[in-house]
């Protein structure tokens, strides 16, 4: 009940946000850019599209066989799809999601649920690298032609920040494994233990079963991180959504009859995706705003704010429901009780 009322509220913030922007650029203006829209141009953004969701499907099919679970690529991209349908109904993108994720997976898998959310979260992490990678080659390259303005100055500032910090911090946190460890234990048995007692049907784990789950995700994490073909492979996968994604957004532009430079996409993507981490379902509402926004203030092309938000609907119309609707299916299909799966 709690979580439908969360994700009501992120809903409900989500239809502000975009009323926002549609008060602020006019929806006739917008209107009128997406009816000169190629529709066969349109039509290639939704292919290009599911390339990506191809793309990072393979990459959790590479890591779940780390661990041992062999999917078919067609298995796999439902699995991802399924995940990337939780994480767009949460708030909070991928934090919200994983749990949910987690449970879909260890069901298609037929595994168990600390590994399927040791390999959806190593999953999230690997995707989310390339990305900071990208958008500071493309920042790089926007440095050498064009004099940044303050906003584009705190993005790039926030850009690097991440590039630096996220390391430190994966790095301090993998030598203090143990300590995380016992410190998870002490935390969530208490609170697991509360929240199935008041579950109907769900007997409340003991200590050693929790204990037990624990240490068996940071075994799967371990795994993970140490199987250098799979890592190198996932990243390549990654990488290749995210190329994919920036293709998408370019080619929508090319649909409305206003082509821009491809490098743009290279700063624009990456920093689009960094508002998923908003209290927002998916993002839906941040994402959109922030690319509008960046790509209004980029002195190196001249788009005006109903242009670039006619290329953001068409780009975020298929990244965004593409997922929700195969991965609605899915989730359906399976079913999902994460706390009867988790007490088990």
């Amino acid at each position: 009940m709690i979580q439908r009322r969360v994700t009501a509220v992120g809903f409900f913030g989500t239809l502000v946000i975009l009323s926002g922007i549609l008060y602020l650029v006019g929806i006739e203006d917008l209107l009128r850019e997406l009816s000169r829209a190629d529709t066969g141009l349109v039509a290639l953004v939704g292919a290009i599209t599911v390339g990506w969701l191809v793309a990072w499907a393979l990459g959790l099919r590479a890591v779940l066989a780390v661990l041992g679970v062999h999917l078919s690529v067609v298995r796999s991209f439902l699995v991802l799809n399924g995940a990337m349908f939780s994480n767009n109904v949460t708030p909070f993108g991928q934090a919200g999601g994983e749990p949910f994720a987690a449970l879909l997976i260890s069901k298609v898998a037929e595994m168990e649920y600390e590994r399927g959310l040791a390999a959806i979260a190593s999953v999230d992490a690997i995707n989310f690298l390339p990305s900071v990678t990208l958008a500071l080659v493309g920042a790089a390259y926007f440095a050498t032609k064009i004099t940044f303005s303050q906003r584009l100055r705190a993005a790039t500032g926030l850009i690097v920040g991440l590039a630096v910090v996220v390391p430190l911090l994966t790095y301090l946190g993998w030598l203090n494994q143990d300590a995380i460890e016992r410190r998870l234990e002490s935390v969530l048995t208490p609170v697991i233990q509360r929240l199935t007692k008041v579950l109907s049907g769900v007997s409340p784990p003991d200590e050693s079963n929790i204990k037990s789950r624990i240490e068996g995700f940071f075994v799967a994490i371990e795994r993970i991180a140490t199987d250098r073909r799979g890592m190198v492979f996932t990243l390549t996968a990654a990488t290749l959504g995210w190329v994919f994604q920036m293709i998408a957004l370019w080619v929508a532009f090319w649909a409305i009859g206003t082509p821009i430079p491809f490098s743009v996409m290279l700063f624009v993507v990456p920093m689009g995706a960094l508002a998923s981490i908003t209290p927002l379902p998916g993002g839906a509402g941040g994402i959109e705003t922030a690319l509008v926004a960046i790509l209004a203030s980029l002195p190196s092309i001249t788009v005006g704010l109903e242009t670039a938000l006619a290329a953001v609907v068409i780009f975020r119309g298929f990244v965004y429901w593409i997922p929700i609707l195969i991965g609605g299916l899915v989730v359906s299909w399976v079913g999902v009780d994460a706390f009867g799966t988790f007490a088990n």
